[in-house]
């Protein structure tokens, strides 16, 4: 992970931005200075920032805290970054590094675009499950550092080499992490049993005249979804994608129009 050489905060650009991640990508890390409180690697303190985060929530960490769990100086923190929004930047990309790991855990290519999609998702899906905490840091910004670079290209590259036309590409990829990170937010969000228990019953009560579908459905719509929910709802976005994808290939000019008509989707 290349180290940021530290800016003046008033002529910085937004933490994790396109114009920052380009900044931070050309910066010259600043020399160790050899008095004061030990030095620490940036490596090691992403580290510790991240487990932290694992631990207290994004906004339970601060720089007094992480330096306090470093056995160091918060001027050591700040020869590395300039503040807490900053480093959350570099710890949200360290963190996804383990869905690159986990994608590259297998030995084995995908054999089609849909097994790559698929380990994609579950990949995500493990990484959203082992850090919960992250989440508002994946929501806020659009996630553009080098390991969520390398999840796109990576996802791109399977779904372009197996016939996907480059636009397709991107609406299914953008499409899948829509899901995988929409059931993250959903699931985070979820009420507790008991609470659920009093929506479910609040849903019964409203009777079947005035809202016959939700009243059926008051036990379906309080409850949280499980793997099996989440491997279901996947099905259908790949489905959907595969339809997509044969009604192009059939007729591609039309594609193309309808591709063009088509609202473009939030990137990702």
């Amino acid at each position: 992970m290349a180290e940021p050489a530290r800016r003046p905060r008033d002529a910085a650009p937004a933490p994790g931005s396109p114009a920052w991640w380009s900044a931070a990508r050309a910066a010259v890390s600043p020399p160790e200075r050899g008095r004061g409180r030990p030095p620490r690697s940036f490596e090691t303190i992403v580290s510790v920032a991240a487990d932290l985060v694992d631990e207290l929530g994004v906004d339970g960490v601060n720089m007094r805290l992480l330096a306090e769990r470093l056995e160091t100086g918060t001027a050591t923190l700040y020869r590395h970054v300039t503040g807490k929004d900053e480093l959350m930047v570099y710890v949200l990309d360290a963190r996804m590094g383990e869905i690159v790991d986990a994608y590259d855990a297998s030995a084995a290519s995908p054999r089609t675009w849909r097994e790559a999609l698929e380990r994609i998702a579950f990949a995500y899906r493990r990484f959203l499950v082992d850090h919960p905490n992250v989440l508002p840091l994946l929501v806020g910004r659009l996630p553009i550092g080098p390991h969520a670079l390398t999840i796109r290209e990576r996802s791109l590259a399977a779904l372009t080499e197996r016939g996907f036309s480059q636009e397709l590409a991107a609406r299914a990829f953008t499409t899948l992490l829509q899901y995988v990170v929409g059931s993250a937010v959903t699931q985070a969000g979820s009420p507790a049993p008991d609470e659920a228990a009093a929506i479910r019953d609040y849903y019964r009560s409203l009777g079947a005249a005035a809202y016959p579908h939700v009243t059926a459905a008051a036990e379906a719509l309080t409850h949280t979804p499980s793997e099996a929910g989440f491997v279901e709802g996947l099905e259908i976005v790949l489905d959907g994608i595969d339809r997509i994808r044969r009604r192009t290939a059939r007729s591609p000019a039309g594609g193309r129009a309808r591709a063009s008509r088509a609202r473009p989707a939030p990137p990702a």
